[in-house]
């Protein structure tokens, strides 16, 4: 058997010379570029850039959104297409959203020559600027640092599309499913919920990723409510801010403080002038504010346990009064 020598042990150490620097320096760089071609483009982190690589959980995706064959379909952040060629098996038409161009090109070619090519179309562009199309569904596998903003600019979007599922980083995605009582339960959770049903699908573990981001993942489906509550979110937003900042505490707790009085004897004042009514002269905003938490029997609530029709009926008897929250 030949005998084997570790040379780490049998040489003395040298400082690399400058040229073997920059031997190394270009053979990193060939591995590099030796990478690119096998692999296809190199993926811009900056930009949440993390494609699906595992087809049994893009299958079950595209499986969980039912779509069907006269659907059109909106993919946001498609990357190399793992999910879009799934998706275009099912439905009619694919609108895949790309701000990358490098992989907008990688798709383009993975398609071409197929019979899918004409089904499918290209926006490359940011999706937080984009004028949507008209869409069936959605499917997305989220870059993550625009979870929130494109969960609402779905929800804003007329008309009403019928379902969408979203890969999302899983702390978000049990946000947006979180129940009263549960401790994730926060004003996300009661926003979204207000106009979309949710629910959790699937898990997702970083391991189907490439390269594989730092945290895990899950898949939630929402359906837009439709029609749509007939709430003036920025209303019920202002309402959420100030129940949610101490979720724990009773309403009546968070009502005290003098930042949200303020606030609300401000817009109390504005809506009054605007309204030809008279304002109470002295004006006692903490005990107006108190004698509505007690009307509805909710004084001593707490956010954290508050359902939809709770705060619905909350809102309604603020408003009733002439308080408002934006």
């Amino acid at each position: 058997m030949p005998k084997v020598v570790s040379r780490k042990f049998n040489q003395k150490t040298e400082r690399p010379s400058k040229e073997k620097k920059e031997e190394k320096a270009a053979a990193s760089a060939s591995a590099a570029s030796a990478a690119s071609r096998a692999f296809g483009p190199l993926f811009n982190k900056d930009l949440g850039q993390h494609i699906l690589k595992n087809p049994l959980v893009a299958q079950g995706i595209v499986d969980k959104a039912y779509l069907r064959p006269t659907d059109t379909v909106l993919e946001i952040g498609p990357g190399t297409g793992n999910l879009t060629v799934k998706i275009l098996e099912k439905c009619k038409k694919v609108v895949a959203v790309e701000m990358d161009p490098r992989l907008a090109a990688e798709l383009t070619k993975r398609v071409h020559g197929t019979p899918d090519q004409k089904k499918l179309e290209i926006m490359i562009g940011d999706f937080m600027k984009a004028k949507l199309p008209y869409f069936d569904v959605c499917i997305s596998n989220t870059p993550y640092q625009i979870s929130s903003v494109l969960v609402f600019k779905l929800l804003e979007h007329r008309p009403v599309f019928r379902s969408s599922v979203l890969m999302f980083q899983r702390e978000f995605a049990l946000r947006l499913v979180a129940k009263p009582g549960d401790s994730l339960y926060c004003r996300l959770s009661v926003n979204v919920q207000l106009f979309a049903k949710v629910e959790h699908i699937m898990k997702v573990g970083k391991n189907n990723f490439r390269p594989p981001p730092q945290v895990e993942s899950s898949v939630v489906r929402m359906e837009p409510r439709s029609p749509p509550p007939p709430v003036d979110f920025k209303e019920w937003d202002g309402l959420m801010r100030i129940l949610f900042v101490r979720k724990n505490k009773t309403l009546s707790a968070n009502f005290k403080t003098d930042s949200v009085m303020e606030m609300l004897e401000t817009n109390y004042k504005t809506y009054c002038a605007t309204h030809d009514m008279m304002i109470e002269d002295p004006l006692d905003m903490k005990a107006k504010v108190q004698g509505v938490l007690n009307k509805v029997g909710m004084a001593e609530e707490r956010a954290s346990k508050m359902d939809q029709d709770d705060f619905l009926k909350l809102l309604a008897a603020f408003t009733e009064e002439g308080i408002h929250f934006c």
